[in-house]
């Protein structure tokens, strides 16, 4: 089924969007910066914007970095809460040189699935752990909302990234939000599935959270298009024929949900239940801006 997601995120707003901008309330404060997919024009006045408490500032050399203009009472770090059921998740931010803030909140609609599953398959002793949890393995896992979803569900859960910082910021994550127990592993993820595979590992649950390029921890090269082809084929190996869901997330600007779907597909055959479409937010001017595309399914 095909479906548009925006998460209720108490903690997070999309105040405005436009002229290749977007801003955002985390918590407390309001930030500035850029967005590609925001081709029209804001609705607020410039002196609005203005008043963020922080503003991103590309480096005309760069793309992708640049550095943040700050207001005085702006932190350079700050937490903010989820809830969802019995779910209770608090999340460290942080303004780093690549615009990012350490969450992106449009994740939230797979979280509330991430964690329903785990419950369900708990709760029907689909676990292929010792001790009957589900296990489940986070690949390319950042600071750790899906990680930490799976855990608060009782999940036995694996988090892959192959930054060592985005590492212990995920595991601060687990600790604010007064977690335990999460197995960290700082590899390439493309190398961390393929030994996975050798071993004959299984899992109950599979969450894949591809960039569009980037370095594994040795220095390993991953382009989207030349390697989700051989990671989903690993994943599908992995991954328990009944009984178990997978997530798939793309963030790359011309890659649709649709095409995630057939690639899921031809890795892993027809699932029992599949739900597919973009994640959103809806600003306060009433424009929808998309934020990525999901696949997920269970069977």
């Amino acid at each position: 089924m095909q479906q548009q997601l925006t998460p209720d995120f108490g903690d997070y707003e999309l105040i405005d969007s436009g002229h290749f901008e977007k801003l955002e309330r985390f918590g407390p404060y309001v930030t500035r910066r850029p967005e590609p997919q925001a081709i029209w024009h804001p609705t607020l006045p410039e002196t609005e914007w203005q008043r963020a408490d922080a503003s991103f500032l590309r480096d005309a050399r760069s793309d992708e970095r640049g550095e943040w203009r700050l207001r005085p009472q702006m932190p350079d770090c700050w937490t903010v809460g989820y809830r969802y059921r019995g779910m209770r998740l608090r999340m460290r931010l942080g303004l780093t040189s690549f615009k990012h803030v350490g969450l992106f909140p449009e994740q939230a609609a797979n979280w509330n699935f991430i964690y329903d599953c785990c419950l369900q398959l708990a709760k029907r002793g689909e676990g292929v752990s010792a001790n009957g949890a589900p296990k489940v393995l986070n690949l390319f896992a950042y600071t750790g909302g899906a990680t930490l979803a799976a855990r608060a569900a009782g999940a036995e859960t694996t988090h892959v990234d192959s930054v060592k910082q985005v590492v212990s910021w995920a595991r601060d994550n687990m600790e604010q939000s007064g977690l335990d127990g999460v197995r960290w592993i700082v590899e390439d993820a493309l190398k961390f599935v393929r030994r996975e595979v050798r071993r004959g590992s299984r899992y109950r649950g599979i969450l894949l959270d591809p960039p569009a390029y980037g370095r594994g921890a040795n220095g390993e090269k991953w382009i989207l298009e030349e390697n989700i082809g051989e990671m989903l084929a690993c994943c599908a190996q992995l991954l328990e024929p009944e009984g178990a869901f997978f997530v798939l997330n793309l963030y790359s600007m011309g890659l649709s949900s649709t095409l995630a779907r057939t690639a899921v597909r031809q890795a892993f055959g027809v699932p029992r239940e599949e739900q597919w479409g973009e994640l959103c937010f809806t600003d306060r001017g009433g424009k929808e801006l998309p934020l990525g595309t999901y696949y997920r399914f269970v069977r």
